[in-house]
């Protein structure tokens, strides 16, 4: 089963790549018992949005599917290696397991995706990342938290 569900992850990433021409060659597909609830590929150039990649489209199909954020006891397949936006997006929906076929140096080689400097700038403490990060208003800010974790039916996901 799992060739199958990578197939069809390699499938959209063509019709992302060749068919519509919409953004890179990234397609994935979120599986549940066997059976594929959520797909999606890159369509970062058709949409001008550069969070459309193929695995935040399918979680976000997913997601709609199940009608919850969270994607326990689900898979990804994902035809390349995800970014670190597509890696923190499985997280936070809780995926139980990622499948990849192409690795990152795969997409650099071929495509020119360079997704390795963001992996560094991560590793960055904020103040040395390319794109500059500031404190400001923090206790401003800090008092809007304190009355939601004083908040007894305050949303949590």
């Amino acid at each position: 089963m799992h060739d199958k569900f990578m197939r069809r992850a390699i499938e959209l990433s063509e019709k992302a790549a060749f068919i519509e021409k919409s953004g890179g060659v990234f397609g994935a597909v979120v599986v549940k018992d066997n059976k594929i609830i959520g797909e999606g590929y890159n369509q970062v150039v058709k949409h001008n949005d550069p969070t459309w990649h193929g695995e935040m489209h399918a979680i976000r199909e997913a997601c709609k599917h199940v009608g919850s954020p969270h994607l326990e006891g689900c898979v990804l397949y994902t035809s390349a290696e995800p970014c670190p936006m597509c890696l923190a997006a499985a997280y936070w929906a809780h995926i139980s397991h990622i499948y990849t076929a192409a690795r990152v140096e795969d997409a650099l080689k071929y495509g020119n995706f360079d997704d390795v400097d963001f992996y560094e700038e991560i590793r960055k403490e904020p103040k040395d990342r390319r794109i500059g990060s500031s404190e400001i208003l923090r206790d401003e800010a800090i008092e809007v938290w304190k009355r939601f974790a004083d908040t007894p039916d305050h949303l949590h996901y």
